[in-house]
Formats: structure tokens, C-alpha cells, sequence
């Protein structure tokens, strides 16, 4: 790998709006959809969800992802009425309850109406590619954004991974990204990156990003992984002899995963199993600790 000119001193590790609790942050996933990969129908009723996000926040989640559109391989997109009946009423009761919420969704009508019901976060897993008003949007709202590596959509980004080296590649990518954003009027001081784990990506591909965090973490921007219950961790599990471990099944490895992000440096982690997330990155806090103070 080349080396990547540092954007600017240090890594941000907190961002205005957003908590600060001194670890990495836990963001819980809500799928308000029929189809997501994991637990797809789960909660498709507004007060389902509703309650959902409530238990997620009970359980320590430092924000509450709230997502209308299933990005799992092959997915389909949804109509933009469908995906704001679903997300809008869901982050509308999260956040007059109180839970730091945010919205999962490359649609900026989506982005902006769920930022006017309260949403502190926007969360695009096209990084303003999938729309060209995202990122004006995002100015506008004022936000921290976050800014995934993305190809192509869902139903073909598959077939988009090929890389010549993959730390290389995402770096420059992303980087490019940062640029155009912020010659949209986004401000760099407000961009999270996201290394797009399982997304267009091998289960080689997503183990050798986890395993160059730091140097991802040299463009300037707070990172967020989002790894639970993917494709590469099941794909480990079986290759370790566990044999074909469904979504659901994959909270403990997730939660592994979690931590060597934290211990990394990420910002923050999506994850399903909150309580598990959290008992992670506790850990993976303790552990920095001490490394820190090793002679």
C-alpha cells in the first residue's frame, strides 16, 4: 500500500450534536422495512418500530438508526412516499421521546423531512452518489453525515468488486468523496466515513479494511463500521466449523468484530445487539486504556 497524505492533524472523536461518551458509540439498527437481510418484517408497524427504537435506547444505544429501504445484496429500491411513510412518523415519536436518532437513506426528500422531525444524523450508504441534492441537503440540515464507500446499488454492486488493493482504493475513493462534499457545502467537520463493509466488497476485501482501520483513519474523518451480522462474518464462522450460521446467529462474532473496530479507533459501530455492541466497545475502551499506559 502507498502511503495517504493526512488531510488534517488527528481524528475528530466527537461531533457537535451527537453524544460524547467518552468510547466508541453504539448505534442501534432499526429496519423499518419488509426485506432487510437480518430482520426484514420485524418491524414494519409504526408502533413496533417505534417501541423497538425505545428498547434499543433503553439498552444503551448512543443513537437509533431508523432505515425504510433494504440495501442488503440484490435488493430493490422503494418508492419515496413508501420509504417516508416509513421512516418519517418512526423518527418523529423517537425523537420527541427523547432517543438521538438518525435516518438511513440516500434520498434527500428522505434526509430532509426526517432531520425536520428531528433526526440528528443522516446516514447514506451511497455517500451523495445515489442522489445529487443529497449533499446540498446536508449542508442546509447542518448535520454530521455519514459518508459510505459505495459502487453501484444493491441489486448490482456485486459485481463491482474488484480492487487493485482495497485499502488503497477505499482511501482514495472516500477521499475523493470528502472533496465533493465539501465543494457542495458540506463542512468536513461534520463527515463520519463509513468503509462500506459488504458492500461491493469480498469477504477478503471486508477483513483486510477492518484490519487497516489506521490508515483509513489518516483521511481526517471519524469512522463508522458497520459489520453486524454480515456475509464475512458468517462466512468465518463456517469456515471455523461452526457450519452455516444464519444473520440472527452472528451477534457474538459481531460483537467481536465491534470491538476490534473500537480498539482500532472507530467512532462508531452499527450493530443489532446492542447490548452486546456496548459490552464491546466497553471493553475495547478499557483495553486502549491500559495500552495506552503500557511502558
Amino acid at each position: 500500500m502507498q502511503d495517504v497524505p493526512v488531510r488534517r492533524p488527528g481524528t475528530r472523536t466527537e461531533l457537535e450534536g451527537l453524544p460524547r461518551p467518552g468510547r466508541c458509540l453504539v448505534m442501534g439498527i432499526l429496519n423499518v422495512t419488509p426485506d432487510s437481510f437480518s430482520d426484514g418484517g420485524l418491524y414494519a408497524d409504526t408502533g413496533r418500530a417505534v417501541d423497538r427504537g425505545l428498547a434499543l435506547a433503553a439498552q444503551g444505544a448512543d443513537i437509533v438508526d431508523v432505515g425504510g429501504e433494504s440495501t442488503r445484496p440484490g435488493a430493490y429500491p422503494v418508492g419515496l412516499e413508501e420509504e417516508l411513510a416509513r421512516t418519517v412518523p418512526v423518527v418523529r415519536a423517537l425523537a420527541r421521546a427523547g432517543v438521538c436518532t438518525s435516518v438511513d437513506t440516500m434520498h434527500a426528500p428522505v434526509a430532509r423531512a426526517a432531520v425536520e422531525a428531528g433526526a440528528r444524523l443522516v446516514n447514506d450508504v451511497s455517500g451523495g452518489l445515489a442522489d445529487p441534492a443529497m449533499a446540498s441537503t446536508v449542508a442546509a440540515a447542518g448535520v454530521p453525515y455519514v459518508a459510505m464507500h459505495w459502487r453501484a446499488p444493491s441489486r448490482e454492486m456485486d459485481r463491482h468488486a474488484e480492487y487493485g488493493d482495497v485499502v488503497d482504493d477505499v482511501i482514495a475513493e472516500l477521499g475523493l468523496r470528502v472533496r465533493q462534499l465539501a465543494d457542495a457545502g458540506v463542512d468536513p467537520a461534520r463527515v463520519v466515513l463509513d468503509p462500506g463493509i459488504g458492500f461491493a466488497k469480498r469477504p477478503e476485501h471486508d477483513w483486510t479494511l477492518l484490519a487497516h482501520l489506521g490508515s483509513l483513519r489518516r483521511l481526517g474523518c471519524p469512522l463508522l463500521v458497520g459489520a453486524s451480522r454480515k456475509r464475512f462474518i458468517g462466512a468465518a464462522l463456517a469456515a471455523g466449523g461452526a457450519g452455516e450460521v444464519p444473520p440472527a446467529g452472528r451477534d457474538v462474532a459481531s460483537a467481536a468484530v465491534s470491538a476490534l473496530a473500537a480498539v482500532a479507533g472507530a467512532y462508531c459501530v452499527r450493530v443489532h445487539d446492542v447490548r452486546a455492541g456496548l459490552d464491546a466497545v466497553r471493553m475495547a475502551a478499557a483495553y486502549r486504556a491500559h495500552l495506552d499506559r503500557t511502558p
